[in-house]
This record gives structure tokens, sequence and C-alpha cells, in this order.
């Protein structure tokens, strides 16, 4: 019985030796599997900065709102003839809705565009060549969205607006414009030498100006009869020596003096610091022939002009074209004169 129990302790120890000889590796490994992996370092992201578009010349409200001068316009009796709130409002703009006098059988439709315009008379200028006057001036002043169409009235919500529109005023078809983009500018090179292509005068300037400068309206008397086109930049200069707003014969210099500029009592000099010049100082006295300002410019060769600006075509008519001042090196006026670059 005793050899029994000592056979039965021997064989379980045995056993239970080899358990766990066999359990220990798998208990190592699931030990292994269980510990967290080492964490890899996140990648760093970097976002580069998105290209900007290149600047235009011109924004919407030049586009859209600069006028033009048409030589003989077609006829055009399509017109806002009403608005929603007409008993309580007399001018329209943007947001408002308006009803114009063509419907469905006039081929009007849900979505279709209109530019709004104002016709101000025919126009003519002193410092242009051409023959006859320019053309109708027309103002822009916004422009119409069709939502809904009847027979013969269609209703339109004003999307864009830079005038107040009016009952009567009339209406075109409305084109996309892009304008020109800004382009890599050199130094303006003040006397820079003429180029011998179409030149030309601003005529006008938007809203009655007349010293424009960097993105204001200016127009032109030259158009598509002149092969003037839409981007085409131009050159605004003037003569060297002109555009004085004063007359006087040699201004630099004060009346002269019976006597001198002297005291009798100091004697002081004869020569004041703004006193005549005299063309002969060896064989004259003080009061010999003199040298004047417009004697110089009569008799001198011939000056480069003065380069004051730049512009860029934005629209083209017959005989003119409107135009935007991109840059000025001084005042421009109207009544400069423009040559193509």
């Amino acid at each position: 019985m005793r050899t029994s129990n000592l056979i039965f302790r021997s064989l379980s120890a045995s056993l239970l030796f080899i358990v766990c000889a066999i359990l220990s590796p798998a208990s190592a490994q699931t030990n292994q599997s269980s510990a967290s992996p080492r964490q890899q370092p996140t990648p760093i992201q970097v976002t580069l900065p998105e290209a900007k578009a290149p600047a235009r010349v011109a924004g919407a409200n030049e586009l859209y709102c600069g006028g033009f001068i048409q030589y003989a316009p077609a006829p055009n009796k399509l017109q806002i003839v009403g608005g929603e709130d007409e008993q309580e409002q007399r001018i329209y703009s943007q947001g408002d809705v308006v009803l114009i006098n063509a419907g469905s059988n006039q081929g009007v439709t849900v979505g279709q565009e209109f530019s709004v315009v104002r016709p101000r008379g025919q126009f003519s200028s002193d410092f242009t060549k051409k023959k006859g006057y320019l053309g109708v001036y027309t103002q822009e002043l916004g422009r119409l969205r069709v939502v809904d169409v009847k027979e013969r009235v269609s209703v339109a919500r004003v999307v864009h607006s830079c005038e107040t529109m009016l009952l009567g005023d009339l209406l075109r078809a409305a084109n996309e414009r892009a304008a020109p983009f800004i382009r890599n500018e050199v130094p303006l090179n003040r006397f820079a030498d003429p180029t011998g292509k179409q030149r030309g005068r601003i005529v006008l300037a938007r809203d009655g100006r007349e010293a424009p400068t960097v993105n204001d309206i200016v127009y032109i008397d030259l158009g598509t009869e002149d092969n003037i086109k839409p981007n085409d930049y131009l050159t605004i200069y003037r003569p060297l020596g002109t555009g004085n707003v004063t007359r006087f014969r040699d201004e630099e210099v004060t009346p002269t003096a019976s006597a001198g500029f002297e005291s009798e009592r100091y004697k002081g000099g004869k020569f004041s610091n703004k006193a005549q010049r005299v063309q002969d100082p060896n064989n004259t006295g003080v009061y010999g022939p003199t040298i004047t300002s417009p004697d110089v410019k009569r008799s001198r060769p011939p000056m480069p002009r003065k380069v004051v600006g730049e512009m860029v075509i934005l629209s083209v008519q017959q005989r003119t074209a409107t135009a935007v001042i991109t840059r000025v090196a001084q005042e421009v006026h109207t009544g400069d004169f423009v040559e193509l670059q």
C-alpha cells in the first residue's frame, strides 16, 4: 500500500511537470503577444499654401458699370416698366423686384439676364480729331435676372446695381466679361519714345471727373475702326511743357525796377534774386535785352514727351473704347494723349 502511494505521487509529479513544460511556451507567447507593440512615430504632414490666382486689373464694378460711347445704337424698346413695390418706391437697386415689358411672346425665359442701361445723348469732344459726334454716351446701371415669365411681361430681380434704376431704363442682353490679369510691371519710363502705333485722346471720364486716377474709368476716341481690342495696353502722355495754369510771359521774373533794387543810402546792389536776365551781359547794362522762358521754349530742339500713366482697354465700340487706368506717375487729365503699346 505504501509502495502504491509512492508510485502514485511520482506519477502525479511527473504529469504535473509535463503539463507545466507544455504550457510554459504558450504562456510566454501569450504574454509576448499581449504586450503592446512599440508605436511608430506619426509622420509630419506639411500642407503647402494654395497658389493664389493672378489678380485682375478690374472688378465687377468697372467691368459691368463702366458705360460706353456707342455710335448709332440700334433702336431699343425693352425697358423696366414697373416694380413690385412701385406704390412705395420710385428707384430700384440690388434685391428689388421689377417688371419688364417682354414675356414668353418675345422669347424671354426664366434665368435670362439683362444689362440695365441709360443713354444720356450724343457726345462730341473738342479733343478728338475725328469728325462729327463719337456716339451716344450710355451709363450701365446694373443687371437683372428673370425669375418669372408671363405672356407679355416678365418679373426680374436686380442682382447687381451700380446706380439706382428708374422706370424707363433700357435693357440689353447681358454678356460675360473678363478683365485682363495684372501683368508684371517694369518701372514706368517717364520719357519713353513713341511706338508709332495708334494714338488718340482721353475724351471723357466716368462721373464727369477731369483728373481721373488709378482704377477710374475713362473713354478714348479709338475703337474698332482703329483696330483697338479689349486687353490692349496704352500709354498716357502729354507733350512736355504744356498745362501751365498761368499765362504770364516770364512769370519767374519780377517786374523790372527803373532804378535797380538797392536803396539810395545802403547801396545793397542793383540785382534782386528774381531780377531780369540779360541776353548779352558783356555788352549791355542791367536793362538790356532779356532772356525769357517762352523764348527758350520756342528755340529749343524737339523735347521728349512726358509719360503720366497707363491704361488697359475693357470694351470697344466702333469709334471709342472704355478703359481703366492701371497706374499713374502724376495727375492725369481729360484731353491727355494715349498711344497703343
